[in-house]
């Protein structure tokens, strides 16, 4: 027979609920500012990178390697696809804690870690130093930021004392700043990030409502993620923020890429899958063909299936809109679940587990 409950005890319990209750609105309220403050952000991004003070950019540059990971690394995998038809030189992203073999006294590094003390990060860092690379650090602080200032290394702080995803509008805009300083791109960013800024803030009541549209429409099935290949690391954000704030797992691929094998896949699929394709007015004309065939077989498995098309008038801009527009959905799923998007306990323990193994 179990015990009974006292008028205190009842009243303790009572409280920590509440307090309980307080603790998780409070987190996923701050989450829902940082996403709302991401306009705002780019524009002071801008700022930040105007009065970065880095050295005389040296070069010529033979490479461009950017090494980072999780909400650190993406603004690398979106800033190399966003130049790809602009920049001078090869540029590539290493999420591990190695660097390629071809870096050398040629190459230029990039080592973005938001706090700083990523291991994987300050591995490759040390990798890229040894093999005579021009190194740029962005980061809020940590052991890299006293590395680079040690060391006399070019670095650019970024704000501090936030989840790292919620911060890319800054470690996204210095890879622009970092790549134009070293002569690798122009400076077309800066008003190009300037405008989608204002278009963000302008049209968010509008980028809210889709993104609740899209919730609505993939709540409590498996979310599967299509772009073209030029926006697949929109795709990686997106699969990343439903990971982190919605606690979802999901998947992404590219198109043509995954014509040649994963359309083949589509044979397991069904009616609980939901497919969101991030489209662009401007993607290649045989990619938008085929997006039309593709859903043509996801049809026979699931009824689900969400074009999302972009807006702006600039490549950036599109993808900065995307980019949002995902935030939201993530933020919006999270409420809907009754999940904190805040919390990544799972990679703390993760992290606390690789400590104790030094």
């Amino acid at each position: 027979m179990g015990q009974r409950m006292t008028s205190g005890q009842s009243n303790l319990g009572a409280i920590f609920r509440v307090a309980g209750d307080y603790f998780y609105r409070a987190q996923t309220s701050t989450m829902y500012n940082l996403i709302d403050g991401f306009p705002r952000q780019l524009k002071e991004a801008i700022e930040i990178g105007r009065k970065a003070e880095l050295k005389a950019p040296g070069g010529p540059y033979a490479n461009v390697v950017v090494t980072g990971l999780g909400g650190s690394g993406i603004g690398g995998r979106i800033a190399a696809q966003l130049v790809a038809t602009e920049s001078k030189v090869p540029m590539e992203v290493f999420s591990n804690y190695y660097l390629p073999a071809y870096v050398n006294h040629k190459s230029l590094v990039i080592a973005c870690s938001y706090s700083g003390n990523t291991e994987e990060t300050l591995a490759a860092m040390e990798q890229a130093l040894a093999k005579g690379a021009r190194v740029v650090v962005i980061t809020s602080g940590g052991t890299m930021l006293e590395i680079a200032q040690k060391r006399g290394l070019d670095h650019i702080v970024i704000p501090g004392g936030n989840p790292p995803r919620t911060m890319l509008a800054y470690s996204l805009t210095q890879q622009f700043f970092v790549l134009h300083h070293f002569g690798i791109i122009g400076d077309g960013f800066e008003g190009a990030i300037n405008t989608a800024a204002l278009m963000l803030e302008r049209d968010k009541a509008e980028i809210q409502a889709e993104a609740k549209r899209i919730t609505d429409a993939i709540f409590q099935k498996r979310v599967i993620i299509y772009s073209e290949a030029a926006t697949e690391a929109v795709c990686i954000r997106f699969r990343q923020q439903l990971n982190e704030n919605s606690k979802e797992l999901c998947w992404h691929h590219a198109i043509p890429e995954m014509n040649h094998n994963e359309l083949v896949g589509w044979a397991g699929g069904d009616k609980n899958m939901a497919v969101v394709i991030f489209r662009h007015k401007t993607d290649h004309e045989r990619s938008q063909v085929r997006m039309e065939i593709n859903k043509t077989v996801f049809e026979k498995y699931t009824p689900h299936i969400l074009d999302v098309w972009s807006k702006g008038d600039t490549a950036i801009a599109r993808q900065l809109y995307l980019i949002n527009l995902g935030d939201w959905v993530s933020w919006y799923l999270s409420e809907k679940k009754g999940v904190d998007a805040s919390e990544i306990a799972v990679i703390n323990h993760l992290k606390s587990a690789l400590a104790e193994m030094k």
